[in-house]
């Protein structure tokens, strides 16, 4: 696999995504355009959810930042838009350092979120968001 190629790192990030979500008990179920506005839509005892996957790696402080934006190149440049939260269920982050993935409802944060995944110098715990809290599907 080439290291440095977004494509490549979204594809790992939904096939880990998959594989945690089935071992979780969700039915995966795949649309047939990559230009929806998700990437999956898991099934789960009569509830439908559509699911945003990200790739992240941890930053120097130990970190995952999340903003809730998406880019694509083209021709004339490159286009970021903000992600529509109210059509996503559940965003589904892929971090490869932990090789785990985090699950949560976006329209519980504002532009962005910041999960931590290891405690900080300082022991700081309020208003902090560890990572190991957001291993299920909400």
């Amino acid at each position: 696999m080439f290291k440095h190629h977004t494509k490549n790192k979204g594809d790992l990030g939904v096939l880990k995504v998959k594989l945690d979500l089935f071992e979780q008990g969700y039915l995966i179920l795949n649309p047939e355009t990559e230009h929806a506005p998700f990437d999956l839509v898991i099934y789960k005892e009569g509830v439908y959810k559509s699911v945003q996957v990200k790739y992240r790696s941890l930053n120097r402080r130990g970190t995952l930042e999340i903003p809730f934006r998406s880019s694509y190149a083209y021709s004339k440049g490159v286009v970021t838009k903000p992600i529509e939260k109210n059509i996503i269920d559940v965003f589904a982050i892929y971090c490869p350092e932990t090789d785990e993935c985090y699950y949560f409802d976006p329209t519980r944060f504002d532009q962005a979120v910041t999960l931590r995944v290891n405690a900080s110098r300082n022991k700081q715990s309020a208003g902090i968001h560890f990572a190991a809290d957001f291993r299920k599907v909400p």
